[in-house]
């Protein structure tokens, strides 16, 4: 191989690693997360679906105030006895027959059902658009919670790569002790030890970092998996100002859960009015536009005259004479097909009434389940306001608890912090043994991860408070 063609190859597997690096390290903000997963989530594009469901149903609803206008057509062929459809005489003989129908429906009056319905259908439609808005707000919540949780994950497991590292550089310097045969072989145990609890908690920690990111990937329906950043997270420690009787106020004035399930109410109250339309009579026009046509329909034309005998007799002279008369002669004529449609034509129009008597209470029954629903749908809001009402409290008071032990937590951090420093330096300096210090130690460690688990606990919760407000972000 030539050196050009090696350098050539050199260049492009350069490229390529460069390329599959930038790939990797790409790094998704939260906006981004959040657009992946209102373009790919299955629940979204499923609700969706049921909306455009009820735009058909509503549009459907509009259509059905209008006349119907419908055409019938047939032709065939009969052998055998049959009556012509021309003159209605019975023949036996083979017949070909075609009719043609035009008819228009339209309803007068029917007790206001078809306008009901109709705002039923488009209180149903705004519903569900209403729905949408829900699962998009539900679903920016989740993705924020996922992404948050990922952070949090991260930065614990940050902590703990962090502690494996002060203890390996702490193992390092107790092996060079040891070697020397200088050090404590009790400390340098202690160590190795202390490395292998550090090392299995990366392990766990690890697994629940990738979970994390996991349960992120699903909301976003990505099979690759992400890195993701903080540059658009507020992470915002500032205590929280409002009241959780000002977020609840807030939640049933912004949330689309409330207007849509208010919007629920009111088409079931519609749908009381189509039902007891059942009662009244109904009013219809109708008109009909008929036509035929028959194979053995014929036209006949007189083409002359004869003399026949009637088989009457007249007694002249006693003497029977036959009695004859002149008889026309004819010749009949096919008619043919559209001549005898335009011919037949015949027209119908009139008024129907429908008048209710009795049809089993059917009426009445359906009135009594149509008020049920009414009363399904007023306690399916009011039960989505007391659990909303009760989540805003327990998350209220759990956001609060988070804050209170953030700032506990990060005191301990700053007397950890120093009780560790001079541990260490003790320790380094043979003042002190190994326990005193790996006690140190691990109080700074613990109150690090509690400060991080409390910190994101607190996020969390001021999230979910700004989702219940209305904000999403």
């Amino acid at each position: 191989m030539s050196l050009k063609s090696i350098i050539y190859i050199s260049v492009f597997l350069f490229q390529f690693v460069g390329f599959t690096q930038r790939k990797d390290t790409e790094r998704y903000s939260l906006a981004q997360c959040i657009e992946i997963a209102l373009e790919n989530n299955l629940d979204l594009k499923s609700t969706v679906l049921n909306a455009n469901t009820a735009k058909i149903n509503h549009r459907q609803a509009k259509t059905n105030i209008l006349p119907s206008l419908n055409g019938n057509y047939n032709i065939g062929v009969n052998n055998g006895r049959s009556i012509d459809p021309f003159t209605n005489d019975f023949i036996n003989q083979e017949l070909t027959f075609s009719n043609a129908q035009l008819s228009l429906d339209a309803t007068i009056f029917n007790g206001f059902r078809l306008i009901n319905s109709l705002r039923q259908q488009r209180l149903n439609r705004l519903a569900s658009e209403q729905e949408i808005q829900e699962a998009q707000q539900t679903l920016i919540l989740n993705v924020t919670l996922a992404y948050l949780q990922v952070l949090n994950s991260g930065d614990i497991l940050e902590l703990a790569k962090n502690r494996e590292e002060t203890t390996q550089k702490q193992l390092k310097r107790q092996q060079d002790l040891f070697d020397e045969e200088i050090g404590n072989p009790a400390d340098f145990a202690d160590i190795k030890g202390q490395k292998t609890i550090d090392e299995t908690n990366i392990l766990i920690l690890e697994s629940a970092f990738k979970n994390a990111k996991l349960n992120l990937l699903q909301l976003l329906n990505l099979k690759n998996d992400i890195s993701i950043s903080t540059t658009d997270v507020l992470l915002n420690l500032d205590p929280y100002m409002e009241s959780s009787e000002n977020v609840f106020s807030d939640a049933l004035e912004n949330l689309a859960t409330f207007k849509a399930k208010e919007l629920r109410v009111e088409a079931a109250r519609k749908g009381v009015h189509v039902a007891r339309a059942q009662y009244i009579p109904e009013v219809s026009f109708f008109g009909r536009l008929n036509t035929n046509y028959s194979s053995v329909a014929e036209t006949f034309t007189e083409t002359g005259s004869s003399i026949v005998e009637t088989g009457d007799f007249v007694t002249i002279n006693n003497q029977e004479i036959p009695v004859q008369t002149n008889q026309s002669i004819f010749t009949g004529t096919q008619i043919d097909y559209g001549d005898q449609f335009d011919n037949n034509l015949n027209t119908v129009i009139g008024v129907a009434v429908n008048i209710p008597l009795f049809n089993g209470f059917r009426a009445k029954n359906n009135v009594a389940l149509e008020k049920i629903k009414v009363n399904e749908s007023i306690l399916e809001l009011q039960r989505t306001e007391q659990q909303i009402k009760n989540a805003i409290d327990q998350v209220y008071f759990d956001m609060q608890n988070a804050f209170k032990r953030h700032n506990s937590f990060l005191k301990q951090v700053e007397a950890f912090e120093e009780s560790f420093r001079v541990n260490e330096i003790r320790f380094n300096n043979g003042v002190s043994n190994f326990l005193a210090y790996i006690t140190s130690k691990n109080n700074l460690d613990t109150a690090k991860t509690n400060l991080t688990n409390a910190k994101y606990e607190y996020l969390l919760r001021v999230k979910i408070l700004e989702f219940y407000r209305g904000n999403t972000l």
